[in-house]
């Protein structure tokens, strides 16, 4: 088999992503991994790109001949603006994570989403349709993963927010979509007596290092029928996870999203399937140093 996949010129694969910051990420080494192990010349790189400077970050790609690049924190609305085509998917998302580049053609995708689902389906709750749903947050992690939900047919999705107002807005935007609605956090002890939640997502950056110790609702509202999710994969398990494991429930945390939505990404780019337990061998690793 020809394994040759290469950029424009006829060049290795360059690939990468911007963020600001992006000291933290663990794509270098999670994409490195994924090229090796299919195979592929190519090179990821981490580039710390200012809000300011999205806009020439982005015609750089086409520029240099970049076959492809993740948007990270704080980029993933803005750049919707400098790409030449959002997928249908991201546009109602309002978001892109992914770029692509066909002969200087940008378009931009969303694997936030179906990498999140994809996730909790294989390793939690196999069919999430008629499930009930609190998400919690609204930002931009959530606008993924809300999206992809209501493709699955659940029951209900509820979205609690600190700024009910925005939770409503997103609710309004997507009510055509599905049961969805939302809920102030003042309001989440009634909310989950009363409506029977099988699954509760934290899309919030509450819980993660370093700030470990952190909850994003009381603990005390989990009941053991639950599947807790938690986006975060650093810590593995946040202290929602903690606490939620301790009186019986299921838990599910954010390191299948990340490697998801990465083998989307290296899809896009490659057209060969991910390699994906490399993928997530080389995240674990990285964060058990």
């Amino acid at each position: 088999m020809n394994n040759e996949v290469k950029s424009a010129g006829g060049l290795p694969l360059l690939l990468g992503v911007m963020g600001d910051p992006i000291s933290q990420t663990k794509s270098p080494a999670m994409h490195g991994a994924a090229l090796e192990a299919a195979g592929l010349a190519g090179t990821y790189v981490p580039m710390h790109v200012r809000k300011e400077q999205l806009k020439d970050a982005i015609k750089g790609i086409a520029a240099l001949g970049f076959r492809g690049v993740n948007v990270t924190v704080p980029h993933k609305v803005d750049v919707m603006n400098y790409v030449d085509v959002v997928d249908e998917a991201a546009k109602q998302i309002g978001a892109v994570n992914t770029i692509v580049n066909d002969g200087g053609v940008l378009t931009g995708y969303n694997t936030d989403g179906i990498g999140y689902i994809r996730s909790l389906k294989e390793e939690a709750v196999a069919d999430l349709s008629g499930k009930h749903v609190l998400v919690i947050g609204c930002g931009g992690a959530a606008r993924g993963i809300v999206y992809a939900l209501l493709q699955e047919k659940p029951g209900s999705v509820i979205i609690a927010n600190r700024t009910i107002e925005k939770a409503q807005e997103l609710a309004d935007e997507w009510a055509h979509l599905g049961a969805i609605s939302a809920c102030g956090m003042e309001e989440l002890a009634n909310v989950l007596q009363e409506s029977h939640i099988d699954i509760v997502v934290n899309t919030t950056s509450v819980g993660m290092y370093p700030k470990a110790g952190e909850l994003p609702i009381p603990a005390e509202l989990l009941s053991p029928n639950m599947v807790v999710s938690d986006l975060i994969y650093n810590p593995l398990k946040t202290e929602l996870l903690v606490r939620a494991e301790s009186i019986g429930c299921r838990i599910h945390n954010g390191l299948g999203m990340f490697v998801y939505q990465g083998a989307y990404a290296f899809e896009y780019w490659t057209g060969r399937p991910a390699p994906i337990e490399a993928m997530r061998t080389v995240v674990l690793n990285s964060l058990q140093v």
